[in-house]
């Protein structure tokens, strides 16, 4: 295992790095071949989760790519099946072995537990047990409404929920839970920034990347970002990645974003049935 930097030694309230690596939907080799070119490229947050099954691949990359672990800045996710008090840190320690490091910088609730099976609080509990553990730096959400951030803030306060992770785009906006979030001082991170493809079609955004001299990618990933929110794209070309990260060097100008903005309209594309909460 990898342990050049000890969670205990460092800030338990150290930011979401705003640019990152996606790895949902990448398995075996691809997922291998992704994180590797990600951090040779520059890359040094790349998130994964247990249900996407490729934690061990990511692992072997990372191990495979010389940068120290203090260096480093991994997420994973707590699958809905190992949310109870007895299972969810052991399911936490084997993500760890799989990941080949002593503890992950941020483990998040991946999805809230379907019709309530296992209380939240007992969830979020679990998870603060984790972190005192040196298991996890920071602990967070995903996919989660106002009510349910509501809940988890009155569980452990809002100075413990480091993110929320939830679908946003610029069709997406879900500007509900982004403004209750902010009120409460959680940080937002972005995922499916890109849409599935479709803002790379928009003809708004591709109207402001040749504005810009810049890709409809870079554009949708820099508006995110100028937001305030983080960044989790993922891709399996190298081209890409490269050209991705350069978005962390992209500024849009006011009438940019408010352009953008005006492109919300409740697109959502994931809406796992049995699954996803009662959306704002």
């Amino acid at each position: 295992m990898q342990t050049s930097a000890s969670p205990s030694s460092l800030s338990s309230h150290a930011p979401v790095p705003p640019f990152g690596l996606g790895t949902f939907r990448l398995k075996g080799q691809a997922a291998i071949d992704s994180v590797a070119n990600a951090l040779d490229l520059g890359y040094r947050h790349v998130d994964t989760a247990q249900i996407y099954g490729n934690e061990a691949e990511v692992g072997q990359a990372v191990a495979a790519s010389g940068v120290a672990r203090g260096d480093l800045y991994l997420t994973t996710k707590i699958w809905t099946d190992h949310l109870s008090a007895g299972r969810l840190v052991p399911s936490l320690q084997e993500s760890l072995e799989k990941l080949r490091t002593d503890y992950v910088d941020l483990v998040l609730i991946h999805w809230p537990s379907p019709g309530g099976a296992v209380p939240l609080a007992e969830s979020l509990e679990a998870l603060a047990d984790a972190q005192s553990r040196g298991l996890a730096r920071r602990i967070g959400v995903s996919n989660f409404t106002v009510a349910l951030l509501r809940e988890a803030v009155a569980a452990v306060g809002a100075d413990m929920i480091a993110t929320n992770q939830i679908e946003l785009h610029p069709y997406l906006q879900n500007r509900a839970v982004v403004d209750f979030a902010r009120g409460q001082g959680v940080h937002v991170t972005s995922y499916m920034t890109l849409g599935y493809g479709q803002m790379l079609q928009d003809a708004e955004i591709q109207a402001i990347a040749q504005e810009c001299d810049a890709t409809p990618a870079q554009v949708a990933l820099a508006w995110a970002m100028q937001s305030g929110f983080a960044v989790i794209p993922s891709s399996t070309r190298r081209e890409h990645l490269e050209s991705n990260l350069r978005a962390t060097q992209l500024r849009l100008d006011d009438a940019h974003m408010r352009r953008i903005a005006a492109l919300d309209r409740g697109g959502r594309l994931v809406d796992p049935e049995g699954l996803a909460p009662a959306w704002d």
